[in-house]
C-alpha cells in the first residue's frame, strides 16, 4: 500500500486515517499497543502525529495488514529487529514509487 501524505510537522488523526483507509480507533488502538507511536496532544487533546510517527505506522501496518504478523508477533519483530525491517520496507516502498511512476510512463505511450 502506498500511503501519501503531504510533508508536514503534524497530522491530524483524520488525515492519518484516511491516508491509511483505516478507522481513527484502529489508530488510536495501535497508538495504546505501540509504544514507537508517541503523537503529541494539544490542549484540546488532540492528536498531532509527527513523520516519524508516520514512518512507524506505515512499519506496524506493513506487518500486520500486509504480512500478517499478530499484534504481539509485531511489537516483537520490532523491538527485536526495527532497523533490519525499516531498511527492507524503505526499499520495497521506493520500488512502489518506481513501478507506479513507469506504470504512468506506460500508460502515457
Amino acid at each position: 500500500m502506498h500511503i501519501d501524505l503531504p510533508e508536514k510537522r503534524y497530522y491530524g488523526i483524520g488525515e492519518v486515517a484516511k491516508a491509511f483507509e483505516v478507522n481513527t480507533s484502529l489508530i488510536r488502538f495501535w497508538e495504546k499497543e505501540f509504544d514507537v507511536l508517541k503523537p503529541k496532544k494539544n490542549a484540546k487533546g488532540n492528536r498531532k502525529f509527527t513523520p516519524e510517527d508516520i514512518k512507524n505506522l506505515k512499519l506496524i501496518y506493513h506487518l500486520v495488514k500486509e504480512r500478517g504478523f499478530t499484534l504481539e508477533g509485531a511489537k516483537t519483530h520490532l523491538k527485536e529487529e526495527k532497523h533490519k525491517t525499516l531498511s527492507t520496507f524503505e526499499v520495497i516502498e521506493k520500488l512502489q514509487k518506481v513501478r507506479a511512476e513507469l506504470v504512468k510512463i506506460k500508460e502515457s505511450l
